[in-house]
């Protein structure tokens, strides 16, 4: 039977992983965690509530001048930006007039900590930096785990048996990831997105961040 299938509106994921996480981690695991001890690196102006068990720091996080954190965001953007060309189909050079703007921060999630849905607006493209999964390779059985429900809520109004196990990426199924230390994950900034409740023992650590792009004059 001459059928094609297609995905004409399909969301694009990234995903990239640091060749030596090791030494890069253990410095930023001591920075935040000696950062989480000042208020004064907490985000004041949080747009959602934050748990007891969730530490969220300032957006400025690109900003700081510590190598580690000078590593970590050009490990960011360089993906980030190979990533957009890919997208486009277009070589970095093509896109050089693009000037790239972020928001950054980092989270320290202990037993029972959380993030709830949530998406970003003003801003194009997402990222997690996994510093820390808190969880000595145990995994999943730990929470932690971001998810991404059907960005279609709609999807699934109506289910029967020719449509309620559609296989991925056709299925109405959250997308759910564990990040395992030195894991980048890219995503589009609209889609909404969660931390399902965490149970380590050591903390998880992620960084975060938002990028939008503006053309240089």
């Amino acid at each position: 039977m001459n059928l094609q299938i297609t995905t004409p509106f399909a969301t694009p994921f990234g995903f990239a992983r640091h060749p030596a996480p090791s030494s890069l981690n253990a410095e930023l695991r001591r920075l935040f965690l000696e950062k989480e001890k000042d208020p004064s690196s907490a985000n004041a102006k949080a747009t959602m509530q934050v748990t007891k068990d969730l530490f969220e720091s300032r957006f400025d996080l690109f900003n700081w001048p510590e190598p580690c954190v000078r590593e970590l965001r050009e490990f960011c953007w360089r993906h980030l930006h190979h990533f957009v060309s890919t997208l486009h189909g277009q070589e970095a050079t093509t896109l050089s007039r693009i000037i790239g703007h972020a928001d950054a921060w980092f989270h320290v999630t202990r037993q029972h900590g959380y993030f709830g849905l949530h998406n970003h607006p003003m801003a194009s493209w997402s990222g997690v930096y996994c510093v820390d999964s808190g969880c000595n390779g145990e995994e999943p059985e730990k929470g932690g785990l971001l998810s991404f429900p059907h960005p279609n809520l709609a999807a699934a109004m109506f289910k029967d048996a020719a449509n309620s196990k559609l296989r991925i990426p056709y299925g109405y199924q959250s997308r759910e990831y564990f990040l395992n230390p030195g894991d980048l994950l890219l995503f589009p900034s609209w889609v909404s997105h969660q931390v399902t409740p965490f149970f380590g023992d050591s903390p998880r650590i992620t960084v975060a961040f938002n990028a939008w792009f503006t053309f240089s004059q």
